[in-house]
């Protein structure tokens, strides 16, 4: 997945699945921060440099290569 905050390896940058795990966190709480992370990424800590400064420089190039991406995915 190309985005600022996914790792090559797919892994999620998010403290709450990192640094703040608690299992007082239930299934719902999990997913919506994972779905707010994916739809508003947090450019100040990357896991992938590139996918974020596209995303904070050029945004059209940033969305062709999320495209490409997926497209390439559906391929595999």
């Amino acid at each position: 997945m190309f985005h600022p905050n996914v790792y090559g390896t797919g892994e999620l940058c998010l403290d709450i699945l990192q640094n703040r795990w608690s299992p007082t966190y239930d299934v719902a709480a999990i997913l919506t921060s994972i779905q707010s992370l994916l739809n508003d990424p947090n450019t100040n800590s990357p896991a992938n440099v590139e996918a974020s400064n596209l995303y904070k420089d050029n945004m059209r190039e940033y969305t062709k290569r999320v495209r490409e991406t997926v497209e390439k995915s559906w391929e595999d």
